[in-house]
């Protein structure tokens, strides 16, 4: 079974509806960003933030936009990646998460 790229329009509507939460809260949205949630999801996808999987997080069924939010961030280059270990690690306190954060390192260019 081969995994679907995140559909870029659920990431932008899930990004557009927190636009209004003011301030620097949303990443900008862009083919850049959305390439790269596309190849975490592909590539660390199994992986494990707290107790969900990178590829939960990232999908169409999850309600959770801070982890999109702070991963495109990253990729954005708006946030470090100390600043987005310690974000993450912060909101997603139950298990390991460096595993994760090792994988989604890796795919910055």
């Amino acid at each position: 079974m081969t995994r679907q790229p995140i559909n870029t329009l659920i990431v932008a509507a899930l990004l557009t509806a927190l636009g209004g939460c003011g301030g620097d809260l949303v990443a900008p949205e862009g083919p850049q960003t959305n390439a790269f949630l596309n190849k975490v999801d592909a590539n660390c996808g199994k992986l494990t933030v707290g107790a969900q999987p990178i590829g939960y997080l990232l999908g169409a069924n999850s309600n959770d936009t801070y982890f999109i939010d702070e991963t495109s961030k990253l990729a954005a280059g708006r946030i470090d990646q100390s600043t987005y270990a310690s974000d993450i690690n912060a909101f997603y306190p139950a298990g390991d998460n460096a595993s994760a954060l090792t994988c989604i390192f890796a795919q910055l260019d």
